[in-house]
């Protein structure tokens, strides 16, 4: 910490960069590829895991711009998750490449095997492997390696 700054200020402002960065990259792309993948109503879906199935039926922009906003929260929250891990843990920067591609993997899993069932939509199995290879190996270069690229690039 430096001699001259309030105490913890430092650290929020070095964390700010790579978290921001990180998590906006892993977003946008993440986003992009479903929207690609799935169409143009990915944000509905997502809102839905809050607000449930019927309340995004004949949803309107804000429900659109309600699941653009929780994507976006979900991506600086992983982003701030490999942050604070990378602070610890020197190799998650060392090996940000290897460690980036596990990430991704994790963060996939955790949100098919955790997330969706414990949201308003109650999503669980059967999984189809093909469908659980694929979410895992598009998380991968999408969430894991933006967000573990930004870690080392820019903290400190």
């Amino acid at each position: 910490m430096r001699a001259n700054s309030v105490v913890g200020l430092p650290e929020r402002r070095d964390a700010f960069l790579p978290i921001a960065v990180g998590g906006l990259s892993a977003g946008i792309l993440d986003l992009t590829q479903a929207l690609i993948l799935f169409g143009t109503r990915v944000p509905l879906g997502i809102a839905a895991g809050l607000l449930g199935r019927q309340a995004v039926h004949g949803g309107g922009i804000a429900i659109y711009v309600m699941g653009v906003l929780l994507h976006f929260s979900i991506a600086l929250s992983t982003a701030t998750v490999y942050y604070i891990a990378s602070r610890r843990l020197e190799f998650l920067k060392q090996h940000w490449l290897i460690c980036g591609l596990f990430y991704g993997a994790a963060v996939d899993q955790v949100m098919t095997l955790v997330v969706l069932p414990l949201s308003a939509l109650h999503s669980y199995g059967p999984y189809k492997l093909h469908d659980l290879l694929l979410g895992i190996l598009v998380h991968m270069f999408t969430v894991g390696l933006p967000i573990s690229f930004s870690v080392r690039r820019f903290a400190k």
